[in-house]
């Protein structure tokens, strides 16, 4: 999936779609992309003269990449956040770097769903942790706000 079939997945939107591409690779598992060019907003005073990617960031992005997971259960509902757990970050993430990102859903309790996802550069572990989402009904939110 490149970013415009992306947008049919996820309900994110620019500046918060971070992810590039995803393919799902198996029934349980996906992998995913991120070019960092080094003029994206989260870099900005993330260091000056030392631009590093933030690691909730690289979160967000482990966690976009997971949903292409459950697109297919999911087209009615929006992914919500409800855990990020034993996160690490092992390594710098720079500009110029692709993040690679691969996820596996590990089990899924009725609306919520769970997965481990790492992500790496050119071989190395940058970052892992496991994150549980809740699928909820998109007339459910709509009728909140």
């Amino acid at each position: 999936m490149n970013k415009q079939e992306l947008e049919s997945v996820i309900p994110h939107r620019n500046s918060m779609l971070l992810i590039d591409e995803a393919t799902k690779t198996s029934e349980t598992t996906c992998e995913g992309k991120k070019y960092i060019t080094g003029k994206e907003w989260f870099l900005d005073g993330h260091f000056p003269g030392n631009p590093v990617v933030p690691g909730v960031i690289l979160c967000e992005m482990m966690a976009q990449a997971s949903s292409v997971i459950i697109a297919e259960v999911s087209a009615a509902s929006i992914p919500f956040f409800t855990s990020i757990e034993k996160a690490k970050f092992k390594n710098k993430v720079l500009p110029g770097d692709t993040f690679e990102i691969k996820c596996e859903l590990t089990r899924n309790r009725g609306v919520f769903y769970f997965v481990s996802a790492k992500g790496s550069v050119n071989g190395k572990v940058c970052a892992s942790a496991d994150f549980s989402f809740a699928l909820i009904p998109k007339d459910k939110v709509a009728a909140e706000m």
